[in-house]
């Protein structure tokens, strides 16, 4: 049951502190503890979409050689249990983000509804289906910053996008390897799909991922917010980071799930948490 709630994937909802964290208000112990929340109950209301997503996905992840093992494809989990599960799901985390701001409540109707869109259709679409996943990180901004009462600023909005964009190519890079190592088609949208596209769209994004990010760093309102030009050494970190998921992606055609790469990758740990540490110390020490 712990499985199916997808745990593990709520690593992807940290970006609902990046509002706060880039708005230097991330020591403000009221906003924090809103925020802390924010995350523990979109974290549920997100695993209800999982558990719909495996559902709908059960014939597809029969024939996947890791997605098989998922509980509702082994059958270690019933289609009863995992119902009442999801249900229990939906109601305590939407419960709790009205509690905190009925906006908040709004962004996760959107992002339910975008996901049981996803499943029965769109996810069908090349890609729009890498779209969808991509706006569903930016909606996690917004609940970041309707728990809180943080602006969103156009430039976090952009590169969430973009870096969500590029690592949901990587992810659908693994299943046409799968196809041609296998020819089972993991999914529908394949068809759309072939590895000299998506290498060459994830080359366009990392491209427009670090050109966007260096321009933020020294965009004028930036650097006057911050009281400093020399953000822009961050862009090393940013660099870095993209070289080596593209190295996992292409080289060891590791890149179907980019949560436990994050998990379990030494060197993209180790990079991520340089950048989190150089660009803290740029707006709360220096």
């Amino acid at each position: 049951m712990i499985k199916l709630l997808r745990v593990h994937q709520y690593l992807k909802n940290t970006f609902i502190f990046l509002p706060l964290f880039f708005a230097g208000k991330i020591t403000d112990p009221e906003r924090l503890t809103s925020c802390i929340f924010a995350f523990c109950f979109f974290s549920i209301l997100a695993s209800s979409v999982y558990i719909f997503n495996d559902w709908t996905d059960l014939k597809s992840d029969l024939k996947h050689p890791i997605k098989k093992l998922r509980p509702l494809a082994s059958g270690k989990v019933s289609l009863k249990a995992a119902l009442i599960l999801m249900i229990f799901c939906l109601l305590l985390g939407g419960t709790g983000l009205y509690l905190l701001s009925p906006w908040g409540l709004f962004i996760g109707v959107i992002y339910i509804l975008q996901n049981i869109a996803y499943s029965l259709r769109l996810k069908h679409i090349a890609i729009l289906d890498v779209t969808i996943i991509a706006v569903g990180f930016v909606l996690r901004l917004f609940i970041g910053s309707a728990a809180t009462g943080v602006v969103l600023s156009k430039w976090i909005i952009a590169m969430t996008f973009l870096l969500a964009l590029f690592l949901a190519l990587a992810k659908r890079r693994d299943d046409v390897l799968i196809y041609q190592e296998t020819g089972k088609r993991m999914r529908r949208v394949i068809d759309g799909y072939n590895l000299q596209f998506i290498n060459a769209a994830m080359t366009l994004m990392a491209s427009t991922v670090i050109v966007a990010y260096t321009l933020y760093t020294v965009s004028p309102g930036v650097v006057d917010r911050i009281g400093s030009d020399k953000l822009y050494v961050s862009t090393v970190f940013v660099i870095l980071g993209i070289l080596k998921y593209i190295q996992i992606t292409i080289v060891l055609g590791l890149s179907g799930s980019p949560t436990q790469i994050l998990l379990k990758d030494r060197f993209m740990q180790i990079t991520i948490f340089g950048w989190v540490m150089f660009f803290g110390w740029m707006i709360y020490l220096q």
